[in-house]
């Protein structure tokens, strides 16, 4: 690996320079909140760039960054195991060469899909191997401009602290541009502790013996619906709006050059379109778990089955779907997730002035989507944008890597898949940022370089 990062000249040498607040303090050029596939992939990126102050933050402890060991509860990932991930195209930095390094070759071969933990593990090694540093524990509280820089109020181990920085970047994955989505329905009539989204940590051991309703039917819902059967529930009943199960997997057809590298290209009406088109897809099960839940005489499907009403009755949850009653001890929701930057206490006080995609396109009134119309209207770095131009300049250096992003730059951000295309062009325009802010001070340089690489009389030719 070493090899190869010097075979293609890494790390290149540091050029940003030395910015100073008004206290001395030396300023980090970019702060990555995030130390998931997305953030270390991102810190990768930029150290290959010559980018060096770098701080990569992450709320969780060593080693639980990201879902894969703690809300994820599928057995593997869902991806194609020869799908390349933060490696950005250096062969020995790549899933299967670290894979073939600890298993074999043989086990590679034989290996249909990666399993969740072990996909932990790689990240670790890779992190630990390039050389990203990870402070954990630690979570962002808010973003204020600040004089000529950004600063980051930070929940810290030692308690609290202030961060100044040039740029940061949220790489904070699914629910970093909102939260979870939770039917009102279910929010409004029972407890809170009588249901769990799938986003959340639930101590499986509460299901054992009970019978559990679960929500929703893609993905997510099939892994909700094998992990309460394995913990020992005494009925497992799924309820769909939908009477038919998702199938198709909109992320393979999206794994082009063209679409990744370009959609950020086309024309708001066509991004629109495009997303539109996009959300209204379901990610279908895995086989597996499919085939998991399906063969429980424990486990039952409902299709159209809508919410219709939910109560508690004595200790139990009455819901009404689809025209028929049901009685549950606990409901498991794999609702997904809602975007909307007001729910996100890191941009409290900025959410007046970044523009949404409301701001900024009108749809025809027959393809009105309110929920996509919520999502930020960001520039070509993933930056924030004005709602009102020239009233929030700072807005440039906060950019967003998380599902907020893909109206706006394209599924580059939110999965294995678009991570080669996505984080290349967050890097570039990361660092271009940084160069034309700074143009003046590379030109005083330029003009004053004196460095002597021809000396004649060192030759003996004076």
């Amino acid at each position: 690996m070493r090899r190869d990062l010097a075979s293609i000249e890494v790390p290149l040498r540091p050029w940003v320079p030395e910015r100073r607040m008004a206290s001395g303090e030396i300023l980090t050029d970019v702060v990555i909140v995030g130390a998931g596939l997305s953030g270390l992939a991102i810190a990768f990126g930029l150290m290959r760039q010559g980018v060096t102050r770098l701080r990569v933050l992450d709320a969780a402890p060593v080693g639980r960054e990201g879902p894969w060991v703690t809300s994820a509860r599928m057995r593997t990932l869902r991806s194609p195991k020869t799908l390349s991930g933060p490696d950005l195209g250096v062969p020995s930095l790549t899933y299967r060469a670290w894979h073939e390094a600890m298993f074999g070759a043989a086990d590679w071969d034989n290996l249909d899909k990666i399993d969740r933990c072990t996909w932990m593990d790689y990240l670790v090694w890779f992190r630990d191997v390039v050389g990203i540093t990870v402070s954990n524990d630690t979570r962002l509280c808010s973003i204020t401009p600040a004089d000529d820089h950004i600063a980051l109020t930070l929940e810290t181990p030692d308690g609290l602290a202030v961060l100044g920085c040039r740029k940061v970047v949220l790489a904070t994955g699914i629910e970093g541009a909102g939260g979870l989505h939770v039917p009102p329905l279910i929010a409004k009539s029972l407890p809170r502790e009588r249901w769990t989204h799938s986003g959340e940590l639930l101590d499986l051991d509460r299901l054992t013996g009970k019978s559990v309703g679960v929500i929703g039917a893609a993905a997510s819902s099939f892994d909700w619906a094998v992990a309460a059967l394995d913990a020992g529930a005494a009925q497992v009943t799924m309820l769909a709006r939908s009477a038919a199960l998702p199938q198709t997997e909109i992320l393979d057809w999206s794994n082009f050059p063209g679409f990744l590298n370009h959609f950020a290209d086309l024309d708001d009406a066509l991004r629109y379109q495009f997303a539109r088109r996009m959300f209204a897809f379901k990610t279908p099960p895995t086989m597996e778990m499919y085939t998991r839940a399906t063969a429980s005489p424990a486990f039952r499907f409902v299709g159209g089955a809508a919410l219709e009403s939910a109560a508690m009755d004595g200790d139990s949850i009455a819901l009404t779907a689809g025209g028929q009653s049901y009685r549950f001890d606990h409901l498991l929701l794999g609702t997904g997730y809602a975007v909307d930057i007001s729910q996100r206490r890191e941009l409290t006080g900025l959410i007046d002035s970044i523009a949404l995609w409301s701001d900024r396109f009108t749809p025809p009134a027959d393809s009105i989507d309110r929920d996509l119309l919520a999502y930020p209207y960001l520039g070509p770095a993933f930056e924030f944008t004005e709602k009102a131009p020239g009233t929030a300049p700072f807005l440039r250096d906060i950019h967003i890597f998380n599902n907020g992003a893909v109206p706006s730059l394209g599924p580059v951000c939110n999965g294995i898949t678009g991570l080669k295309s996505g984080v290349p062009k967050l890097v570039s325009g990361v660092t271009r940022g940084l160069f034309l802010a700074d143009a003046a001070l590379h030109y005083r340089s330029l003009d004053g370089y004196a460095k002597v690489h021809f000396d004649p009389a060192a030759a003996g030719l004076a």
